[in-house]
């Protein structure tokens, strides 16, 4: 009995690498001189093995979450230290209030399911803050969502337009989001529903401007990191991925402590 304690402790220490009384250059030493040692172990104690296992994994998920969690942290902190800087252009078209202390970008993909959550927390923020934050809405259609690229030139092309009439088509695609994979006829009959100029947006949609402002908002999308979407900068704080508005929330009251925004 004695000897199978001693064994079955030996395994223990080699799985969970943790040892007091005995070094782990002991434990090697030991495995060198009999390293069948170590199969007798396992199949005279499986269950020991089993559970030495399963302790072990989850102690290392615990160690490794607790890791994420605190390079999170540190990440979060110093996002306010470096906040980016995205590119805010002559003609770029906002929603809420154009001299906001608060400006939320978004790195979308029309096709995108998050991205329909991300459209329902902005609707929130704009709500919740009215007059104190702007809306700057940007491109970063996933190569594997075949029809978010000619979402995203329609969009630009109605924007030459009117502004009110590609935000108005922005809400229509997210909210028959389902509907844009029959492809352009969507497409088309959106835009003639916002009341779009068809004749002028069958020019525009593949107009040089309309490409390129598209391909400079990936470019940005890329630079800042954001492989995925949807992604947002607020006052320059990245937000990857779909969160709710609590998220957001939190950034902004980081913001007011640092003194870096005035609501």
């Amino acid at each position: 009995m004695l000897k199978k304690l001693i064994k079955t402790s030996l395994l223990l220490l080699t799985v969970a690498g943790l040892s007091s009384c005995v070094s782990d250059k002991q434990v090697v030493e030991a495995l060198k001189k009999n390293p069948k040692a170590l199969f007798e172990i396992i199949e005279q104690n499986p269950a020991d093995f089993m559970e030495a296992v399963q302790k072990a994994a989850k102690s290392a998920q615990s160690e490794m979450a607790k890791k994420r969690e605190e390079e999170e942290a540190k990440k979060f902190e110093e996002a306010f230290d470096k906040p980016l800087q995205a590119e805010i252009r002559k003609d770029e078209s906002f929603r809420g209030a154009q001299e906001a202390p608060l400006t939320l970008v978004e790195y979308s993909d029309f096709q995108c399911p998050f991205c329909v959550r991300g459209f329902n927390t902005v609707k929130e923020l704009l709500k919740k803050y009215d007059g104190k934050i702007r809306f700057v809405y940007k491109h970063l259609p996933l190569s594997f969502h075949k029809e978010a690229l000619p979402a995203a030139h329609y969009y630009e092309a109605i924007r030459l337009q009117s502004a009110e009439k590609a935000f108005k088509f922005h809400d229509e695609i997210f909210d028959n989001q389902r509907k844009l994979s029959t492809g352009e006829p969507f497409l088309k009959k959106m835009a003639k529903k916002v009341g779009a100029d068809m004749k002028r947006l069958a020019k525009d949609v593949k107009s040089k401007a309309v490409i390129e402002r598209v391909e400079s908002d990936i470019k940005e999308a890329a630079k800042f990191g954001f492989q995925g979407t949807p992604g947002f900068l607020l006052n320059g704080i990245p937000v990857r991925g779909a969160y709710p508005i609590d998220h957001f929330e939190k950034i902004i009251a980081k913001l007011k402590e640092k003194g870096k925004v005035e609501l």
